[in-house]
């Protein structure tokens, strides 16, 4: 199948596989005399793959990890579980970091119960006043 196709059967864009080959996650096609690529089933598998670990907000490292387990089907999965673990370590951090930043939004939006002039405005004041933190390190793997 052509690159239209795979794109199609994968659910994404011709753009993607083309970034997810060159990345190194996805195998370069085979060529077609007229230098077209030519892919197969496992082309359609492993993108698939990709794209489902994509959504899982997994990182390119996290998924080459775990295409090198699917590479290796005969190894223990201990692995993969730890890695997932991980993962799921990351999901947890983000999720505090989310409500702590959803904190912060409603005690400003508390500043401000009714429309009023913008000089008077408690978001503004509140954004004006408030002490600019440092740029703290992402706590997630995603950044």
């Amino acid at each position: 199948m052509r690159i239209g196709e795979l794109a199609k059967a994968a659910n994404c864009g011709t753009e993607t596989i083309r970034y997810y080959e060159k990345e190194g996650l996805l195998p370069e096609p085979q060529r077609s005399n007229g230098n077209y690529r030519h892919y197969g089933k496992d082309h359609v598998e492993r993108l698939r793959f990709i794209r489902n670990c994509r959504t899982l907000d997994m990182t390119h490292d996290e998924i080459r990890s775990l295409l090198a387990f699917v590479d290796r089907p005969q190894g223990d999965c201990e692995p993969v579980n730890e890695l997932l673990d991980e993962h799921i370590g990351h999901v947890d951090l983000r999720i505090a970091e989310l409500q702590r930043l959803r904190g912060q939004l409603k005690a400003l939006r508390r500043q401000c119960a009714s429309a009023q002039s913008i000089e008077h405005c408690g978001i503004i004041h509140g954004l004006a006043s408030m002490p600019t933190l440092e740029k703290r390190p992402p706590g997630s793997h995603l950044g």
